[in-house]
């Protein structure tokens, strides 16, 4: 072989090789595994989030518990749908030294409101109601002719479920709420058992509107439980069955429960609920006579349904609100129009849907208090997303949510800025911050 012929030879395999190198530099590379979703309840623990970056939040909210005499709290924050942080503090039963920790669930109150909303909006979207559907009457939703022959006040046929929404159905409670008034309903309508949510809708018809449908509002949990009736009556399931099924689990959001009455039907993982010391025993909402505290039988919370009897843990409530915020980060249950109609801001009189207040600046507001409990959701405008929820009650009842709005903006501006990079949404590969 001459010397030219060995040259042309090395050269040519030179080629081959640098084509083959090219061809594999070239070639795509198979895309990553998609990140694996953190069953939260199960993974999730105060460890996590021990950190000297969040010195600040655990000076504020160890703070805000003593002044407030309150035993235990949930707190998680939420970023651009990345949960980063999640935690408990103090006692989710002081009596069996068991410590609070993310995995707990407590109740939710009017949260519950937040997603019971989400519920309609869904079956909106599935074609099985609209939002101008009227409630009652004959062509109403709750079109039973049992009811429809209660109803004097013909008011009550203009009613749509967006009036219910937006607390516009003409309900008041100046002669009391309905929903926590059962042993006055018993009285009054001679029953010898609490009432069950038919029942209760019967008392209620024969009654007069305070104001026509849509022009005024009012608080009505009473109108929210109606809402949970329409959730069944569309579907044929039960309330809870269904949006445990249909909203929650594909929310990611595995651990909502509606919450019992008394304590030794809790949840294995629900906290036990506390009044204020000086707050004096009841009489039990079912007029038996006996004297009970009043987070355990001083009220019927099951019976409130998607109007307030939701159970769960902050880190799944964190879950749910990245689903119906509009962000491309995790994916939304809902479509972006219903997102864009549940936080459609009117004027500071009108009610969102689902939400208290939804501002034009894009802050976000859930509350929820009742005895044992106090809730708050607040979603920034900078995509971040608080979530406190208290075992405790306070004297400052629904008046507790602008004090815990300053605990978290004071928070908020010693740790945003150091929040790590993570999404304890997903299982994580990467250690936690020390």
């Amino acid at each position: 072989m001459t010397a030219r012929k060995a040259y042309g030879l090395l050269a040519l395999a030179a080629v081959l090789v640098a084509t083959v190198i090219l061809a594999c530099a070239l070639k795509p590379k198979p895309a990553p595994p998609p990140p694996v979703p953190a069953i939260l309840n199960e993974t999730l623990t105060n460890e996590m989030s021990d950190s000297t970056v969040f010195n600040a939040i655990d000076r504020e909210v160890r703070e805000f518990m003593k002044y407030w005499g309150i035993q235990g709290i949930s707190l998680s924050v939420m970023r651009n749908d990345s949960l980063m942080f999640s935690k408990g503090y103090g006692w989710a039963d002081k009596e069996k030294k068991e410590e609070m920790t993310p995995r707990h669930i407590l109740r939710l109150a009017s949260v519950s409101k937040l997603i019971t909303a989400t519920g309609i909006m869904k079956l909106e979207e599935q074609g099985r109601l609209s939002l101008d559907d009227r409630v009652f009457g004959p062509d109403g939703i709750l079109c039973d002719s049992l009811w429809t022959a209660i109803i004097k006040d013909s008011l009550y046929f203009d009613i749509t479920v967006e009036h219910l929404l937006r607390h516009q159905g003409g309900f008041s409670t100046r002669g009391g709420d309905p929903m926590f008034s059962t042993r006055t309903i018993m009285v009054q309508n001679r029953l010898r058992t609490p009432p069950d949510h038919e029942t209760l809708l019967r008392t209620q018809l024969g009654k007069p509107l305070a104001f026509v449908p849509g022009e005024t509002q009012e608080y009505s949990n009473f109108g929210f439980l109606l809402l949970s009736m329409i959730i069944e009556k569309v579907t044929g399931t039960d309330y809870e069955t269904w949006m445990q099924e249909s909203v929650l689990r594909p929310a990611g959001c595995l651990d909502f429960h509606i919450a019992n009455n008394y304590y030794q039907d809790k949840y294995p993982n629900e906290v036990k609920y506390y009044a204020q010391p000086d707050d004096k025993p009841v009489s039990e909402y079912n007029n038996s006579g006996r004297s009970v505290v009043r987070c355990y039988g001083g009220n019927d919370i099951r019976a409130l349904s998607g109007a307030g009897a939701w159970a769960a843990s902050t880190a799944e409530l964190c879950r749910f609100v990245a689903t119906i915020d509009g962000r491309p980060e995790v994916p939304d249950i809902i479509s972006v129009e219903s997102v864009r109609r549940m936080t459609e801001w009117f004027d500071p009189d009108t009610f969102s849907l689902g939400w208290n207040d939804t501002k034009p600046t894009g802050e976000w507001t859930r509350t929820g208090t009742f005895s044992g409990t106090s809730a708050l959701v607040k979603y920034f405008p900078d995509g971040e997303c608080w979530v406190l929820v208290t075992n405790t009650s306070t004297w400052r009842g629904a008046g507790l949510a602008p004090f815990t709005t300053e605990m978290f903006q004071k928070s908020r501006a010693e740790c945003s800025a150091l929040l790590p990079h993570r999404n304890m949404f997903y299982v994580q590969e990467e250690s936690f911050p020390e």
